[in-house]
């Protein structure tokens, strides 16, 4: 022992002994909490990549068929032809198919032959000289609550089916699942805040991601709004 070192000396250096691992523990504590905090806000700005639900779309020739009943056809009746565009032109260019049906050359078939509407999926896909026929059903657009005009609760719903016409289960869907996204992410905005066809045409532009990343590897935020 020094013999310099008095009495208090020593039980100056016996507290620091009993002190240092909470010491190293309240500073585990603090590094991992900066850690963290770097990692969420990482994620709170950076994407990470979804890998696709539906795979049989690769290497095979498709169209896409959107309906919608006849009230939401009458309020909105470019929904049907441009989400039929956007989710046919997406999966051309992403999801490594070998062919499709342009969006408008599909609408002028079912437009000359509207006896469509009465033949199974499978034929239907024949007569379009398909693979793969994928059917959106839309049965919620809307772009307030019934009862509130004064302010947006936009909503558009509706349910994706696959009907692979190459395999010998010709008529019963392959893949089916549903799509619902909204707009505004918040309550409390009207007119002021954003016109009719800002948020249709939202809601539209949500509703082709969901449609369409369905089929293709894509890139989402962490904590993605829709």
């Amino acid at each position: 022992m020094n013999r310099t070192q008095t009495p208090r000396s020593l039980a100056r250096l016996a507290w620091l002994a009993l002190l240092a691992p909470f010491a190293l523990t309240a500073t585990g504590c603090a590094i991992g909490t900066i850690i963290g905090g770097m990692t969420q806000s990482y994620r709170e700005s950076s994407t990470r990549t979804i890998t696709a639900e539906y795979t049989n779309l690769t290497g095979k020739n498709f169209a896409v068929l959107v309906t919608a009943d006849r009230t939401t056809q009458a309020d909105f009746p470019n929904l049907s032809p441009v989400l039929t565009a956007r989710v046919s032109e997406r999966l051309a260019e992403f999801a490594q198919v070998s062919g499709w049906i342009p969006p408008q050359d599909l609408l002028s078939y079912l437009y000359d032959n509207p006896s469509w509407v009465s033949m199974p999926p499978s034929e239907l896909a024949d007569e379009l000289g398909v693979d793969r026929l994928i059917m959106m059903d839309i049965y919620e657009f809307r772009l307030n609550d019934p009862g509130n005009r004064y302010l947006w609760d936009g909503r558009a719903a509706g349910g994706l089916t696959v009907i692979e016409a190459d395999t010998n289960l010709r008529d019963t869907p392959a893949f089916v699942r549903e799509i619902d996204v909204s707009f505004p992410d918040a309550s409390g905005f009207g007119p002021g805040d954003f016109s009719a066809e800002q948020i249709a045409s939202i809601l539209m532009s949500r509703g082709v991601e969901r449609s369409s990343w369905l089929f293709y590897d894509h890139e989402e935020p962490y904590y993605p709004d829709y």
